[in-house]
């Protein structure tokens, strides 16, 4: 979704925007970039990560602390993603978004 906004592309990943520029048929290779590759991914492995922990996490702070502490920091990862300036503090953010999503996820998944 967001990757395919002109004012996202403008401010993070001009290349890409000169690249879909000179693109004479198919657009779909100009997104041919590691960093939007790395911002992508960046939350799916952070919640894969968390959700392997994140049992222990509950065993000693409870489910309740659990989805507390998972939903601060997806809070915290979804301020630095709305104040991002650069392509460092939009993976951070989406790292934290991950970490929120791995603990909720697993925690409010099993009884």
């Amino acid at each position: 979704g967001v990757t395919t906004m002109m004012p996202f592309l403008q401010k993070f990943f001009p290349d890409i925007l000169k690249k879909a520029a000179s693109a004479e048929q198919n657009t779909y290779c100009v997104y041919d970039s590691q960093m939007l590759t790395l911002f992508t991914s960046s939350l799916y492995l952070a919640g894969l990560v968390t959700s392997l922990v994140a049992s222990q996490v509950t065993s000693s702070l409870g489910r309740k602390n659990t989805i507390l502490l998972g939903g601060v920091i997806f809070l915290l990862g979804g301020a630095i993603n709305g104040g991002a300036q650069n392509i460092a503090m939009l993976i951070i953010g989406r790292i934290l978004l991950g970490f929120g999503i791995g603990f909720t996820n697993q925690v409010s998944y099993f009884k």
